[in-house]
């Protein structure tokens, strides 16, 4: 560990890029002491699994990344198949959507892909509800599940429900095959996203060209939540989709001023 990471508690952002490379390499649970500052583990893990325990500026810096990344080099890739298969993208962009971008699916897909990570005895029963919840999208009573599940994970944690010992030789059974877990899981949220686009016939490999931002994204979303938390992962998804909305709104402030 570096100077800096002992000084501050927290790693340099290129020693965490390192860091989030290996993991995606060779995904494990274990989480670097050093990326959590004290105040976040001060009031147990529950709590620290919550509180995001993430500077501004470094979230930022992981947004700029995936950004860069996304647009640079997947960007030209995406849009070439995009303009090929023919596909459209439901989006509307004269109206966007602000709140299910930046509220609703940060929260649902963090806590339907992600939250299990770390806690697979809750995504047991956490999982199906939000896959009824996701489908159903943002309806009075979805909505109303979903802030139940949520109460109900504080409502656990609070209490420290703990599961019972026959749980635990399943647990180590579920950390040897983590590495398949996360994979799978990124691959469900990139897959997810197919619905974003509109296609009558497409190859199979065009559809996968498609949601490359998104499975590059998982990669780092994943690693977020094991090790800074499922709060962590929340604002990172929350700021990464403010991007592309922002540049769309602004191109379209511009765009309707110079008319």
């Amino acid at each position: 560990m570096s100077q800096q990471a002992r000084a501050t508690g927290l790693l340099p952002f290129r020693e965490e890029l390192t860091q989030c490379l290996r993991f995606i390499r060779r995904p494990s649970l274990k989480r670097t002491f050093a990326n959590r500052p004290a105040e976040a583990r001060a009031f147990g893990a529950w709590h620290a699994d919550w509180w995001p325990g993430i500077a501004p500026k470094r979230l930022l810096a992981w947004a700029a990344m995936l950004w860069l990344v996304n647009i640079v080099l997947l960007g030209p890739l995406v849009l070439t198949v995009f303009e090929l298969s023919g596909a459209t993208h439901r989006i509307d962009v004269r109206n966007l959507p602000w709140f299910l971008a930046l509220i609703w699916a940060p929260i649902v897909e963090e806590l339907l892909f992600r939250f299990g990570l770390r806690r697979p005895i809750h995504a047991l029963w956490l999982v199906p509800v939000l896959i009824l919840v996701f489908l159903n999208g943002m309806q009075w009573w979805a909505g109303s599940l979903l802030g139940v599940s949520v109460l109900i994970l504080w409502w656990l944690g609070r209490w420290n429900v703990m599961p019972r010992v026959w749980a635990w030789p399943w647990l180590r059974a579920y950390c040897r095959h983590f590495p398949w877990v996360m994979h799978a899981s990124v691959l469900a949220f990139a897959v997810l996203h197919l619905h974003n686009f509109q296609f009558e016939q497409m190859a199979w490999w065009m559809m996968m060209v498609l949601v490359l931002p998104q499975w590059v994204t998982g990669q780092v979303l994943a690693w977020m939540r094991v090790e800074r938390g499922i709060g962590a992962a929340m604002l990172l998804h929350a700021l990464f989709n403010a991007g592309p909305l922002a540049v769309v709104w602004v191109g379209l402030h511009f765009a309707n001023g110079s008319v």
